[in-house]
């Protein structure tokens, strides 16, 4: 779950959260204007567009720096002695 989280969810919220703290930041130092105005013509495109950028560059970032062994055999999780060996690639 929590690696989904990263991956994920994370990096597709995070602009958004960006920009929710900066109006609310700047709107409580008196800044002028209507903030619900300001939600409603948000740059919500690139929001949208900047939170995909950043989970494909997570998705790539994680694929390079992965520690698989590619081409090697699989073996499945399995008991031994009582103690479950999760699936590993050999």
């Amino acid at each position: 779950m929590s690696r989904a989280l990263v991956q994920l969810l994370l990096p597709l919220i995070l602009p958004t959260v960006l920009f929710v703290g900066w109006v609310a930041i700047t709107h409580a130092r008196g800044g002028s204007g209507d903030v619900l105005g300001r939600f409603r013509d948000g740059p919500w495109f690139w929001l949208v567009l900047s939170g995909f950028v950043l989970m494909i560059a997570v998705f790539a970032y994680t694929g390079l720096i992965r520690d698989d062994h590619a081409g090697g055999d699989y073996v499945a999780p399995h008991v031994e002695n009582g103690q479950i060996v999760p699936g590993h690639v050999e």
